[in-house]
């Protein structure tokens, strides 16, 4: 009898401790019996059941994530793109859930499919520069919308659907971005030939107006040199008409400046008419009488 006691106190804390639940705040707890539904347990805290009959089963109540693979779909316009959407979503009736899909992975894989056919539904309505623009916060919420309706069944609430990632199909980028780049190459010849149409307009212009402002420096350099010269000219007149002498040795003087060097050696003829004013530098030389 003895040696039983042992045994028996380690049945009954292993019996006691298999039918206490400890619930996390995270976590629907179901309990089921022989696969029957009992009831559900989503307070946090600890729980009970009847050990060895009865079997308790986790359900997440934070929002999980599915993450579909990437599809191609067909817009409007007859264009492919390939789309990955994700879908945030939790469970809010643990015993629908249960009885429904029964397992997260399940419950991933029908969610999956309800996107991909509404997301397909969406974008054949659409065309592409509108997917590419701001028509997609409203597509998506479409998707959302009919989304949480189709999953609702499941004891599911989705929470939205967002594409994750919009591309082209590998197979049409580099055709695509030929044409792009054949486009833009296009518009920048267009944009290099009118710079240059408007470049040579300015060039020409300038030009102009340069010939023009040098033309008339000219003429006003011509008017100015003539004036100048009327000027000079009635000086020299006027002082010739006084001193005639003093004139004709002023002008000589000038004529030696530029004609001579300083270092130059001048063999003077004494009857030279060109350097009388050197022959006599005090007194002129009488000029003959023609």
């Amino acid at each position: 009898m003895k040696r039983l006691i042992p045994v028996l106190v380690v049945l009954a804390l292993y019996v006691g401790f298999s039918s206490i639940i400890f619930v996390d705040e995270t976590d629907h707890v179901i309990i089921t019996q022989f696969g029957e539904f009992k009831r559900t347990i989503s307070e946090p805290g600890l729980g009970f059941k009847v050990p060895f009959t009865q079997t308790a089963t986790r359900l997440e109540k934070r929002i999980l994530a599915s993450d579909a693979p990437p599809e191609e779909y067909l817009t409007e316009d007859k264009k492919r793109l390939l789309a990955d959407p994700i879908t945030r979503w939790r469970i809010i009736d643990p015993l629908e859930f249960y009885t429904s899909v029964k397992t997260i992975a399940e419950a991933q894989r029908r969610l999956d499919d309800i996107v991909l056919s509404e997301l397909r539904q969406e974008l054949a309505n659409k065309t592409m520069g509108e997917m590419v623009g701001s028509a997609r916060g409203g597509m998506m919420a479409n998707v959302t919308e009919r989304t949480r309706k189709n999953a609702a069944k499941f004891g599911i609430e989705v929470v939205d659907v967002r594409i994750k990632h919009l591309d082209l199909p590998k197979e049409v980028q580099q055709s695509v971005f030929a044409r792009m780049k054949a486009e833009r190459e296009r518009l920048a010849k267009g944009y290099r030939a009118q710079g240059q149409e408007e470049s040579d307009k300015i060039t020409s212009q300038t030009d102009k107006e340069a010939q023009i402002i040098l033309a008339q420096a000219r003429k006003r350099a011509e008017e100015l040199r003539g004036e100048g010269d009327a000027v000079s000219t009635k000086i020299y007149a006027e002082a010739f008409g006084e001193d005639p002498e003093f004139y004709s040795f002023i002008r000589n003087l000038e004529v030696y400046e530029k004609a001579l060097d300083k270092d130059a050696t001048v063999v003077m003829s004494t009857g030279s008419e060109f350097f009388r004013y050197l022959d006599q530098p005090g007194k002129a030389p009488a000029r003959p009488t023609p």
